[in-house]
């Protein structure tokens, strides 16, 4: 996914699990190999080696996997990666409401913040009935007014 940061376009690298809760988020100027290695890097060291890594067809993650020596792992299909690329939907609003942004570290701790806000929240609404969805949405609203405090 690209963002604008001061017209120029820059790159937001996303690493989501099965459920679609968003884990890593990584902003580079590039998607090349070394942007898509230093990403991969810093997400396998965070969260562990999966079983399975989901990208698109794009060659420099081919290329970083290969370096890292998981490219048994990767995945590629038409709609494999639908889960990563519907991830940036809700961040999409809010990046128009701010009106863009300015710096490279604005938007990298936006990024980061806007992933932790939204994996609590997001109590698919879709599987639940009114009721249940409101008694998860109190009880997550409760949690995060015990933490910001």
């Amino acid at each position: 996914m690209y963002v604008k940061l001061n017209g120029e376009m820059v790159y937001l690298w996303r690493a989501v699990d099965h459920e679609g809760e968003i884990l890593e988020s990584f902003i580079t100027k590039t998607r090349d190999k070394n942007a898509a290695l230093t990403f991969m890097k810093k997400a396998l060291k965070r969260h562990g080696s999966p079983e399975a890594i989901t990208t698109d067809g794009l060659r420099s993650y081919g290329a970083a996997m290969n370096e890292l020596g998981n490219r048994e792992k990767q995945e590629v299909g038409r709609w494999a990666n639908n889960r990563a690329e519907n991830a940036h939907l809700s961040f999409r609003p809010r990046e128009r409401a701010m009106l863009r942004f300015r710096r490279m570290k604005t938007l990298q701790k936006f990024a980061s913040v806007h992933a932790n806000v939204h994996n609590h929240f997001s109590l698919e609404r879709h599987l639940v009935d009114r009721q249940t969805f409101k008694e998860r949405r109190s009880a997550a609203l409760a949690e995060w007014q015990s933490i910001a405090s």
